[in-house]
């Protein structure tokens, strides 16, 4: 083996230009597949990041009230008994829980329509942890009738720090009703869902719709893993049902999307409804499936280059090395070797190339990253769903990468040296 490794590295070193230009090819193929992939990771992570902040759990108890068949509002009765059974049942998760609504906002210049998350600010500690503020303090929000705004709502209401604001919501029994609201914060914007969310306090929106104080909007769950929402939501499901529940069938999507179903639906009373931060965005889950496959179409058209790229320069050097293959048969190599020895130094160089590649992809995601480059157009900011370009490097998609590559390169230089291994060696020497 070690003399195939000699030959084939001695081969490489002389295929020269030809050699370094495929090799360079192939480490811009492998660099592109790794920028790619940190551009895609850093994409799923900003959507958590965005989801877990603003609207879901990991996991989420949420639900439906219908005081009248009717009637339904996105509400949960009970709380404090719901959060003691979560919490039994998922002792190591952390559990907070914030109360949903939709209202006109309003100030002197402009109005607009926004999610409500009513939060208690002591509480939310992951929350104060990712929000980045501008502007005021957070903690302003454990005074009542404050709210806390993203940039780019300020900048549209034309509003600062202890301006005051109008809600504007109908109650359950169809009156509208309105509260004042003074900003105590801007946070920077987490992406394009930050247009839709503001913060203020729970008891604000239960004021707003005139709601009972052991009442909320969901009971939001965030595991160490994200990744075992659904395991987890499965867990609960038959304890939550035990416990005398009614809980909803699961359905894929975000409790907004649910609403006209629960008013056609012939029931009163409290149900609940388990979902999983993917259901919560799936809203959203166009746009990681759209990038996914832009980039696989964008790399399986290099590749199919590269592939090409591969076979033509085998050819060339099998032309070249006519004489070499005769001797070497004539000695007493064997086609199987022969075959091996082509093999060998395609794998080789694609190796050394995907490896040189991926080097430079992780240096350039580890950079980009840390620079955090500016989105400036709104179109982006809403594909990229964040005001700067976030990349994150994970070593399996590193790892994979190499091999991916690696595995084409051989694979391309199959036919090729099988070709050169049916060559007779008379005819090759002559």
């Amino acid at each position: 083996m070690g003399l195939y490794l000699t030959l084939a590295l001695r081969n490489l070193r002389q295929g020269g230009r030809r050699t370094y230009l495929l090799g360079g090819a192939i480490a811009f193929v492998t660099l592109l597949l790794v920028a790619l992939s940190g551009l895609a990771s850093g994409l799923e992570t900003t959507l958590i990041r965005s989801a877990s902040t603003l609207m879901s759990g990991h996991v989420n108890v949420g639900g439906f009230f219908k005081p009248t068949r009717s009637q339904v509002a996105p509400v949960l009765t009970g709380v404090s008994g719901l959060r003691a059974q979560v919490h039994t049942t998922l002792p190591d998760a952390e559990i907070v829980d914030r109360m949903r609504g939709w209202a006109r906002l309003i100030s002197g210049r402009a109005s607009f329509f926004v999610a409500l998350a009513g939060v208690d600010i002591v509480e939310e500690k992951r929350l104060r942890e990712v929000l980045q503020v501008a502007e005021g303090d957070l903690a302003g929000l454990e005074a009542p009738s404050t709210v806390a705004l993203f940039v780019r709502q300020a900048k549209r209401l034309e509003v600062g720090i202890g301006d005051v604001l109008t809600l504007s919501a109908p109650t359950l029994g169809g009156a509208e009703n309105t509260a004042d609201l003074r900003v105590v914060a801007i946070v920077r914007d987490v992406g394009s869902l930050s247009a839709l969310s503001v913060f203020v306090p729970k008891q604000a929106v239960r004021d707003l719709y005139r709601l009972e104080p052991d009442t909320t909007g969901a009971i939001q769950i965030y595991l160490d893993d994200p990744e075992a929402a659904v395991a987890a939501m499965a867990r609960l499901r038959p304890v939550l049902e035990e416990a005398g529940h009614r809980v909803m069938k699961h359905s894929p999507k975000p409790f907004f999307m649910k609403l006209q179903e629960v008013v056609a639906e012939d029931w009163a009373g409290q149900q609940l409804d388990l979902t999983t931060w993917r259901d919560e965005i799936s809203f959203m889950a166009w746009i990681v499936t759209g990038f996914a496959t832009l980039r696989w179409l964008l790399l399986s058209g290099l590749l199919i280059i590269i592939v090409i790229g591969i076979m033509n320069t085998l050819w060339m050097a099998i032309r070249e090395r006519r004489a070499e293959i005769g001797t070497v048969r004539a000695i007493g190599m064997s086609r199987r070797q022969v075959l091996g020895l082509f093999l060998l130094e395609a794998t080789l160089m694609g190796a050394f190339a995907a490896a040189a590649g991926a080097a430079l992809g992780a240096i350039a995601i580890l950079v980009v990253d840390a620079v955090g480059i500016p989105i400036g157009q709104q179109a982006f900011q809403m594909v990229l769903m964040s005001d700067r370009l976030h990349l994150e490097l994970r070593l399996g998609d590193l790892l994979g990468g190499v091999a991916l590559i690696t595995v084409i390169t051989g694979l391309s230089a199959l036919y090729p040296a099988w070709r050169a291994a049916r060559l007779r060696p008379v005819t090759a020497m002559g």
